[in-house]
């Protein structure tokens, strides 16, 4: 029974897909099992009918074909009453198809998934021209707005040509702005752009001046007001706060589109709280409006989807299909505030999911703390340890540390568009021993590149750090592709991608790659390692070679230093001397000078003769008066060159110091008459 079950859904996919033209099988399993593997429901989701002519083709083909086969041709194919000619032609060639294809399975052998042979509903022409969905524009020029509505089959030169009778314009001086994709021509079909039900443009005409009427209209409205207002908005579920000046002219609607463009909440998505009750009408402009000057709050968030039921006992985990019966299918759903996305767009979650990643973020630090944070409300805390910082920061951490330190760089690119990001995110990058494997031996830096802009900014950083082949190669992969894990090592020359993991990857596949590059990485890292320490030994060598040069430097600096100083006080020394030498001889020139006249020895007055003996031995012998004084023999004695000060004068026997006698008295009182020998001696 189990292989019949698996048989029965390989021929349901192979149905699905054949009808569908879906290639990615991972997403076409997605889509039958939120349709319980019901064929009819998931094609008639993927592909919208008009009033439920596949789901009653398919409903009659069941009841008219029993258990021995289908029933006749004529019974097969006979119209309903109550639906249209066309309807019921159309409904007849799918019935005949459908029995057709099915008689022809039931004869043959069971066919594989590969080749499908039984397709309930084959891809024809008039399924093709079911496709066609009609869309809203509104189109704002100057003053007024427009409302046009066409087939995606259309093209953009159709919209002109309707506005061109609506604005009396000409077609070659419009232009048309506020297509999300960019630049389109005028033959661009609509069907191309992919574009929502509900869009907005605004019409330019930089050839044709403003009419008269409404440059006074505006005149007017100037004069009314030329004030501006700030408007302090908070965002509820980002928990942010936005402070705007707007000008009085500036409309409602114009705020609102403005918050759009901040918080990615569209316009029809917008709950506010704090408008004026007579602020009834998104067209009035904001000093019509009745709010505060010049200050006034706003609260604004995302408005619960009334076109969806969620299980309060699994919240947010399965995708209600609206019934036929209701009256809604796929193209309504943006009327009720639901986007095509939402509700086909292979989530998991019916509720609308926040960005991942803010699209116009200052820095690259906040907007990786903002997906930090996403992650683990989507995903639980259990994830890797996000490296909060630009590209360059992390790299710098990765690959510019010391050898021993450094790591591999992982980089994770998420894309909320692709069916695989939430397989990915909660199987494999939440699997614990990925996270902790990521933990050791990795920088990990991500980030979102659903919206264009973020997109733009990650391949150019790419380009500045990894150079132009690596840009060039994510901008090769497809939506479906991602998430990508990207493992960057650091050489010395650039730096290398190793490997680029896609999101179709199983936790064992994604272990192996990791411990792959790991391998290589390692033996990068120990070459490394090798050069690091011999670098580092050269470098110590060179370091104390350095310091033991200082030091011998040091030395001969203070060598040569003492030798100065010594010589200095030498020169210093010599000059005190000579210094003493001219003044003592200076002071015995003057008492050579000043000493009286030696006598005569046939004076009358009385005479001694003193002789006396130096202490190198010679004898000093002079004639004085008796009547001379003490301090004359002294100063005879310092003219010699021995002042009393340094030697004293001493008689023989018996022994006297002569220096301590009064310098006054004579040499008869010092009983040194009539003759004497004397010897001088140094003080001590």
């Amino acid at each position: 029974m189990a292989s019949d079950s698996n048989m029965d859904r390989e021929m349901i996919l192979a149905d699905f897909q054949a009808c569908t033209g879906i290639d990615n099988i991972a997403e076409a399993i997605t889509l039958l099992e939120l349709n319980n593997w019901d064929l009819v429901a998931a094609i008639n989701g993927v592909i919208p009918q008009e009033n439920g002519i596949l789901q009653s083709n398919f409903s009659s083909e069941a009841s008219q074909t029993g258990p021995f086969g289908p029933q006749s041709q004529s019974e097969a194919t006979a119209p309903t009453p109550s639906a249209p000619p066309s309807s019921a032609s159309a409904s007849a060639s799918a019935s005949a198809s459908a029995s057709g294809s099915a008689s022809a399975s039931s004869s043959s052998s069971p066919p594989s998934s590969s080749s499908p042979a039984f397709c309930p509903v084959q891809p024809s022409r008039h399924i093709v021209e079911r496709q066609s969905r009609m869309l809203n524009f509104h189109v704002e020029y100057r003053q007024r707005s427009i409302e046009v509505v066409l087939e995606d089959a259309s093209t953009v030169s159709d919209i002109k040509t309707i506005l061109e009778t609506e604005l009396q314009v000409p077609v070659s001086k419009m232009q048309l702005k506020g297509w999300k994709s960019g630049e389109v021509s005028d033959s661009t079909v609509l069907r191309s752009l992919h574009l929502p039900k509900n869009n907005s443009l605004y019409v330019l005409t930089p050839d044709i001046a403003p009419s008269a009427s409404t440059s006074q209209s505006s005149s007017a409205q100037q004069g009314v007001s030329n004030q501006n207002y700030l408007l302090v908005i908070s965002h509820r579920e980002a928990q942010r706060d936005y402070s705007l000046n707007f000008p009085a002219s500036k409309t409602i609607q114009e705020v609102k589109r403005n918050i759009s463009d901040l918080t990615n909440i569209p316009v029809r998505h917008q709950q506010w709280d704090g408008w004026p009750a007579s602020a009834s009408d998104d067209s009035m402009t904001l000093a019509a409006s009745g709010i505060s000057h010049p200050c006034h709050h706003l609260t604004v968030c995302r408005r619960s989807s009334p076109a969806l039921t969620v299980d309060q006992t699994d919240e947010c985990t399965d995708v209600h299909m609206v019934s036929d019966s209701e009256g809604d299918d796929f193209e309504d759903a943006p009327e009720f505030g639901v986007d095509e996305s939402e509700i086909f767009g292979m989530g998991s979650s019916t509720c609308r999911k926040s960005p991942m990643m803010p699209e116009n973020s200052e820095n690259e630090g906040d907007a990786l703390l903002h997906f930090t944070a996403e992650f683990s409300r989507r995903y639980g805390d259990c994830h890797p340890v996000f490296y909060i910082g630009s590209l360059e920061a992390a790299s710098q951490e990765a690959f510019y540390g010391k050898a021993r330190d450094r790591k591999l760089l992982a980089i994770y690119l998420h894309n909320d568009e692709s069916v695989l990001s939430n397989v990915f995110c909660s199987q494999m990058m939440c699997a614990d021993s990925i996270v902790s494997y990521l933990s050791q031996n990795f920088i990990t830096w991500a980030w979102d590149v659903t919206k264009e802009a973020n997109k733009a900014r990650l391949l150019t950083m790419c380009t500045r750090h990894f150079g132009s082949v690596v840009a060039q190669t994510i901008r090769t992969y497809k939506t479906d592709q991602f998430p990508l894990l990207l493992i960057v090592m650091g050489k010395r020359t650039s730096n290398e991608v190793l490997n680029v993991i896609q999101g179709n990857t199983t936790v064992d596949e994604l272990m192996m790659r990791l411990m792959g590059a790991m391998e290589i990485f390692t033996a990068q890292q120990q070459e490394d390692i090798k050069d690091e320490d011999e670098r580092e030994a050269r470098e110590m060598v060179k370091r104390e070679q350095d310091e033991a040069y200082r030091v011998s430097l040091e030395a001969d600096r203070k060598k040569r230093e003492a030798q100065e100083r010594e010589e200095a006080e030498q020169v210093r020394q010599e000059r005190i001397r000579k210094e003493q030498e001219e003044e003592r001889e200076a002071i015995r020139l003057s008492l050579e000078q000043a000493l009286p006249p030696e006598p005569k020895e046939e004076g009358g007055e009385p005479i001694s003769k003193l002789r006396i003996r130096t202490p190198s031995g010679e004898f000093l012998e002079r004639r004085f008066l008796g009547s001379c004084k003490l301090q004359v023999l002294f100063d005879f004695i310092a003219s010699k060159g021995y002042p009393s000060d340094e030697f004293k004068l001493l008689t023989t026997f018996p022994r006297r110091n002569i220096t301590q006698l009064d310098p006054a008295s004579n040499l008869l009182e010092a009983k040194l008459f009539p003759q004497e020998t004397l010897f001088l001696e140094a003080k001590e």
